[in-house]
């Protein structure tokens, strides 16, 4: 045997010394998860976005070598996946017109090679799979004005089983969809929670017609960042006008501003709904190798 050889065999032990290692890390991990699924037993729905995405910012920013940061973070999202299956039900419903068959990727690279999943035409029957808890989480289109149904309608209720965006996709860049450039997002019925890179939705339901740059002035006037606007106008659903508002930044229902905001609209505006939000996905500077560049840290 030559000594590169023996070099080689060396080599391969300590790998495999290593992968033990991991292994050993892998079911220790998932022995404190049991304690988790212990005290949160009695929750109809465990998932936690904004703990997932945490755990990924902090991965990034801590990662050093030459592993690819998007490789490490597949293996992370089907860890996440994996405790989530022995948590309790897990099911994905997706919408699938047939005509994008992107949204079914998404969802696949989100929530692991294993989990049910479920295709469904309409966004409808989207909302109400996980409404009725038929499906844990409900994947969709992000919404933009092209689009000839919008589905965020379904979720301007204050019922508590009515879901609402919890995430955005893709979270980790570069995936390998059909179509290229789509963004979805997902829906469940549990609170968005702050992580310091949020963006939130509000639905603000008006009797008559606001216009988006009044829209504009108000929400600045009481300091909340707008990043974009949709409405949604049924002369026969009372009151009428629905603005769909994204914005900068974590916002809960009790949030002052938005009482704020209401006053600043006027008698014409019925209610301001949450509807929830996301995490900023991963970008190129989270995945860069090495340590986050200042610029990143200063962005988040």
């Amino acid at each position: 045997m030559t000594s590169d050889e023996e070099k080689l065999l060396k080599l391969r032990g300590e790998i495999d010394t290593i992968d033990n290692a991991i292994h050993d890390l892998i079911m220790r991990r998932t022995r404190v998860i049991e304690g988790v699924c212990e005290i949160k037993k009695d929750s109809t729905v465990k998932i936690r976005p904004s703990r997932e995405a945490s755990i990924l910012y902090r991965l990034c920013e801590k990662h050093t070598g030459h592993f690819p940061k998007r490789e490490l973070c597949r293996i992370w999202r089907e860890l996440i996946v994996a405790t989530l299956s022995f948590e309790g039900p897990f099911s994905v419903a997706v919408f699938d017109p047939g005509d994008t068959p992107g949204y079914w990727d998404l969802a696949r690279d989100q929530y692991g090679t294993f989990t049910p999943m479920q295709r469904h035409k309409s966004a409808r029957a989207v909302v109400e799979e996980v409404r009725k808890l038929q499906a844990t989480v409900g994947v969709l289109p992000f919404p933009s004005h092209d689009q000839a149904d919008s589905w965020w309608k379904f979720l301007v209720s204050e019922a508590p089983e009515t879901p609402k965006v919890i995430a955005r996709l893709p979270f980790i860049p570069n995936s390998n969809t059909h179509d290229k450039d789509l963004d979805a997002l997902v829906i469940c019925p549990v609170s968005q929670e702050k992580t310091g890179r949020d963006r939130s939705f509000l639905a603000i339901e008006s009797a008559e017609e606001i216009g988006s740059m009044a829209m504009e002035r108000a929400l600045s006037k009481v300091q909340i960042s707008n990043i974009s606007q949709q409405v949604w106008h049924d002369p026969n659903r009372p009151p009428g006008w629905t603005y769909l508002v994204e914005i900068l930044g974590f916002i809960q229902p009790s949030d002052e501003n938005l009482s704020r905001l209401k006053e600043e609209l006027g008698t014409r505006v019925a209610r301001i709904i949450g509807l929830g939000g996301y995490s900023t996905p991963l970008d190129k500077l989270d995945l860069v190798e090495g340590k986050i560049p200042e610029e990143a840290r200063k962005r988040k």
